[in-house]
């Protein structure tokens, strides 16, 4: 099970060092305007873009999948399996590139642990795979429901997709999904192709429905389409008590009804409850429980191989979220990197210079091997390192801007 750091006390300790006199002058009025404006970038083209294209590509990935099932594992192709592939790392990168804005709804409404948890739980999946009667049920559009509330987060989301479409950092192979299933967990149990594609369809239902629901308690104007599928479900979107939307919230900071009381409060939070909580899973979850030896099992996306992409996206969507742009290689004018460089906040180079180190740090990583093949590796310490030591710069930054 994954874990998550709470860092909304963190802000709000930072957001108490303000000194109001100095809010009242001019320049700190023109630094907060800068502020709302970068905030006011943030919101529509980070969150709400990547929202939108995690719910595209989940609802793609769901109609490929259920188009295989029914279509039957003796007359699908290898093309297919392979589209079907490429499908789930696109979602799975935009899910990965979304980390850096957990706070809000993914957390609150519980929507992290239920579509990413890890490790899978190989031997509860063999046990429910090998059970006619709970396959039965996972098939069709009323599966996804019974996937939703009878399967367990073990069981659930990206991983257990994964663990049909990959295996030992390749693509499955239709002769694969035309023989029963060889994995150790499954001994003594016969589990078909058919039923895995079934239970793969279910899942992948339920984690479309539950990425239509990230886009819906973001942004306002999210596709209709995903707003009645989550009518449908009759699922909270809104922020608790409240008709507002948590974009609504983070755009009407400093206004009655927000939960941010300044605008310098909202960038406090995006860099230390966003950017520097996914820095602390990074370093000292995702890659330190394995390296340390503390759990050499907690290892994310084994079966596609693809745990260093996982982390160098989680670090891509720290630049993201500073650049005010999904997919920005370079700052947008409107950006909270350029606003600390336009203020002269001496650290903004070394926050940039970490940024730059922690990619090329796990891109070295990965040109060594796979995270499960190589966890105890130097390079994953070094990483580990440079990772940490960009999650101080973060919170320096969020730090000096709530005292501005």
């Amino acid at each position: 099970m994954k874990n998550r750091f709470i860092l909304g006390m963190a802000v709000a300790a930072l957001a108490l060092t303000a000194c109001d006199d100095e809010k009242k002058d001019n320049g700190s009025i023109s630094f907060e305007n800068d502020i709302k404006a970068a905030v006011e970038q943030y919101v529509p083209n980070v969150i709400y873009t990547t929202y939108n294209d995690l719910a595209q590509e989940s609802e793609q990935l769901y109609e490929l999948l259920a188009e295989a099932a029914e279509k039957g594992v003796n007359a699908i192709t290898q093309d297919e399996i392979d589209a079907i592939c490429a499908k789930f790392l696109q979602a799975r990168q935009s899910w990965e590139e979304s980390e850096a804005f957990l706070f809000g709804a993914a957390t609150d409404f519980g929507i992290d642990p239920h579509i990413d948890t890890w490790p899978l739980d190989v031997e509860a999946l063999a046990t429910a795979l090998s059970n006619a009667e709970q396959v039965a049920a996972l098939e069709g559009e009323d599966g996804i429901g019974y996937a939703s509330a009878k399967l367990g987060a073990e069981l659930l989301g990206f991983h257990g997709i994964e663990f049909i479409l990959f295996r030992d950092g390749q693509n499955r192979t239709v002769q694969a999904l035309q023989s029963n299933e060889d994995h150790e967990a499954f001994s003594g149990k016969t589990v078909t192709g058919a039923q895995e594609l079934i239970y793969a369809t279910a899942v992948a239902g339920d984690l479309r429905d539950n990425c239509y629901r990230l886009s819906v308690s973001w942004n306002p104007d999210a596709p209709e389409s995903y707003q009645e599928r989550c009518e449908e479900l009759e699922v909270a979107v809104n922020m608790t008590g409240s008709e507002k939307t948590y974009g609504e919230n983070m755009l009407g900071a400093a206004q009655l009804g927000s939960t941010y009381a300044t605008w310098q409060e909202t960038a406090a939070s995006i860099l230390v409850a966003g950017c520097s909580g996914i820095c602390n899973e990074v370093a000292n979850v995702k890659m330190g429980n394995a390296h340390s030896g503390e759990d050499e099992n907690y290892i994310e996306s084994p079966y596609s191989k693809k745990s260093f992409q996982d982390f160098i996206d989680n670090i891509l969507s720290i630049q993201y979220s500073l650049y005010g742009k999904a997919g920005a290689k370079t700052p947008e004018s409107k950006s909270l990197i350029n606003v600390l460089k336009s203020y002269n906040y001496d650290g903004a180079d070394v926050l940039q210079a970490k940024l730059n180190a922690s990619v090329s740090a796990l891109k070295a990583c990965q040109q060594k091997g796979a995270f499960v093949d190589i966890y105890r590796d130097s390079s994953v310490q070094d990483a580990m390192d440079v990772i940490n030591e960009l999650d101080e710069e973060l919170n320096k930054a969020a730090q000096w801007i709530v005292k501005q």
